[in-house]
């Protein structure tokens, strides 16, 4: 059995701090687990209404003893109620009360002895401060919020940070027709974490797609650990707050908001979780994947069918706008479909076919059969006289491929066709933006599990060159993992630098070359386009003010586009690889894509078409053309660099330039673990 099984399948329940008043939470606890098919007994220290005065009475009621307790009770009497409980047979727990932690006060001091407690009997604790959890095919809802007793058994499940967002996705998810599996509100994490949740979620039957919450990461490798291995069988959506600074609100919920946002996302889509902005698409993305999921392929054909052009042109704008291909169908296919439409209707994809008529389902057959169509979208308002789903179905063609159906109409007619969806097995969305985002979360689905289909080898061996990594010494290093650097010299009296000049042919950079800089432009310490003597002798000088004993001359690169590219260690995901175009205006627009290293080649690929100035890197206006291949084995070699070497904290080459005779590191950092940066 799975450490959580007693948790989200207990044989007997016990409810801590029940009670017979229906405005306090033991009331609300106990009423909401009545239902459960297995034993449910109430304590209350007072006995109201022959409640059991101790736990270990009421423990002593279940046959066999209880797996589960919830404690309805204050902060500082839930430590000895959770060592209590354990005494009595319970292996998992559920605290909902809040006024821990979060609160400062005595509420820390409540915090460190449920944590004492939780180490000491083994127990498994969900929350504090969680709103609970609830498994409706089980009629189990350990949920302070009465409206949970009208969800119905679904195929997705739901594992929220925040319980109130768990509630949220839940009753949304209920709306869609895609029910709920299981849902978990995490809360403050004191013990069962998302990973541990996600994990239980590998061997659940009832679950077929995940929708993932997340506020903070206190350990990233296991949360990566648990998406890689969940989304290679099941879908993993994620939601991931924090793209603004609202810690100090985050401080007064559960905890503060410390994760990078940027990196978080980057790192689950590289696990093959699907990324999304906000809960309704987080809806739509798993209510289509809750049906057939695309196999892995690096770029999935859309075909879309819609009974109206306007909503159509809307799906159409929305999926390019999402990078989705809407592959044109091949000439036999237009043909098929135009001796079945009338010519005034589009139908090389998308296909418009009016109001649904005599033949839609042959339609929808010819599209779901072009060689170039992986998935099929049908969209269309909802009609007395057509039932889309049961087109769909009658068609054949969703026996083999995905589908998903988009409708709009009054709210009978959408409940009509809802119930024809689940019956026919077809997931069912409304609105024409949000079907876009579930077929894009169907092909980034299927993109994201082709790239994993390539494992990192991370066979780096550290090549022998060591610090004080000065510039030439960082170069060195470039240039033992095979990154080219511009032809340079290490000087040490202005005779040598002058000679410098005469063997490189100029123009040349020259520069203050000390490891313990590692801004030189901000002191003064670079200088370009030097083609003389006198202008050496006039750029030495002002080198020497700024303190140089040493200088690096180099021969200038011819002109391009700078790239910024760096491997550090991040506190929370470990070791991480990032792209960026260079310059300020990367700052200010943070134009970067970020993977976990070890990375694989496939991975690194995909990282240059994120960036949102990626067209410069291919031909723009006579520019160079970027080589992907070679810039994702640099990438590889970098994060292999700093995984095989524990001593390094970061190497960063800015700027990479990329040229029309290929990449050049024209400027490399190197930064060792114990320095301070």
């Amino acid at each position: 059995m799975h450490s959580l099984s007693s948790l989200f399948a207990p044989r007997g329940i016990i409810v801590v701090g029940a009670s017979s008043s229906p405005e306090k939470l033991g009331a609300v606890m106990a009423q909401s687990l009545s239902t459960y098919p297995a034993p449910v007994e109430l304590v209350n220290s007072r006995g109201e209404n022959g409640m059991h005065t101790t736990i270990a009475d009421a423990a002593a009621a279940i046959p066999g003893g209880p797996d589960l307790a919830v404690l309805c009770v204050p902060a500082s009497a839930t430590a000895q109620a959770l060592r209590d409980s354990a005494a009595s047979g319970a292996t998992a727990a559920l605290v909902c009360a809040g006024g821990f932690a979060e609160a400062g006060g005595p509420g820390v001091e409540f915090a460190l002895q449920v944590e004492a407690a939780v180490r000491e009997t083994g127990i498994r604790l969900l929350g504090p401060n969680t709103s609970g959890f609830f498994v409706p095919h089980r009629n189990l809802r350990a949920s302070f919020v009465p409206g949970v007793a009208e969800l119905e058994p679904g195929s997705v499940a739901v594992v929220a940070a925040s319980g109130g967002v768990n509630h949220v996705l839940a009753f949304h998810l209920q709306r869609s027709g895609a029910g709920v599996s299981l849902a978990a509100g995490i809360g403050a994490g004191t013990d069962i974490t998302a990973p541990d949740v996600l994990d239980y979620l590998m061997t659940d039957d009832q679950t077929k797609a995940v929708a993932l919450h997340l506020e903070t990461v206190s350990d990233g490798p296991a949360l990566i650990d648990a998406v890689s291995r969940l989304s290679a069988v099941k879908p993993v959506v994620a939601l991931v707050v924090g793209r603004n600074d609202v810690s100090e609100f985050a401080q007064s919920h559960t905890g503060a908001l410390a994760t990078s946002w940027r990196t978080t996302r980057s790192v689950l889509k590289q696990a093959g979780a699907v990324i999304v902005e906000d809960e309704n698409q987080l809806i739509a993305a798993v209510t289509a994947l809750a049906g057939r999921r695309l196999s892995p392929m690096p770029d999935p054909g859309v075909g879309l069918i819609t009974g109206q052009a306007g909503p159509g042109l809307l799906i159409a704008d929305a999926l390019h706008t999402a990078g989705v291909t809407l592959p044109r169908l091949s000439q036999s296919s237009q043909d098929t479909i135009g001796g079945l439409l009338p010519p005034l209707t589009f139908q090389a994809n998308p296909v418009d076919t009016g109001r649904p008529g005599p033949g839609y389902e042959k339609i929808v057959a010819a599209v779901a059969q072009d060689p170039a169509i992986d998935v099929v979208a049908v969209y269309g308002l909802t009609e007395p006289v057509a039932d889309l789903p049961l087109a769909v179905a009658n068609s054949g063609a969703a026996r083999t491929m995905p589908f998903v159906i988009g409708v709009d109409g009054p709210d009978g007619d959408l409940e009509r066709t809802r119930k024809s969806a689940q019956q026919h097995e077809l997931p069912l969305i409304t609105g024409p933006t949000s079907l876009a985002h579930g077929i894009s979360a169907l092909v980034n689905d299927s993109r994201g599990q082709f790239q994993r289909a390539e494992a990192p080898e991370g066979s780096l061996e550290w090549p022998d060159v060591h610090g004080p990594w000065d510039e030439n010494r960082s170069k060195e290093l470039l240039n033992a993992f095979g990154i080219a650097t511009p032809d340079r010299r290490v000087c040490t009296t202005r005779t040598a630098a002058q000679q410098a000049l005469i063997d490189l042919g100029g123009p040349v950079a020259v520069k203050l070359l000390d490891a313990a800089v590692l801004h030189k432009t901000e002191i003064g310490g670079v200088h370009l386009g030097i083609k003389s003597a006198e202008d050496m002798d006039q750029a030495l000088e002002q080198l020497e003010v700024a303190g140089a004993r040493e200088y690096l001359v180099e021969a200038m690169a011819p002109a391009g586009v700078d790239l910024v590219v760096g491997v550090r260690r991040d506190p929370v995901f470990g070791p991480i690889v990032v792209l960026g175009l260079g310059g300020t205006a990367a700052e200010v627009f943070a134009d970067i894509a970020i993977r976990s290293a070890p990375l694989a080649k496939r991975a690194a690929e995909g990282m240059p078409a994120e960036l949102l100035a990626r067209e410069l890197l291919y031909g723009f206006r006579s520019g160079p053309m970027l080589d992907a291949s070679a810039l994702a084995e640099l990438l590889v070699k970098l994060g292999d660099a700093l995984v095989s070497n524990q001593a390094i904290a970061e190497i960063e080459i800015n700027p990479l330039r990329l040229t029309h005779s290929g990449l050049v590191a024209l400027d490399a950092v190197v930064i060792n673990v114990e320095e301070d940066i």
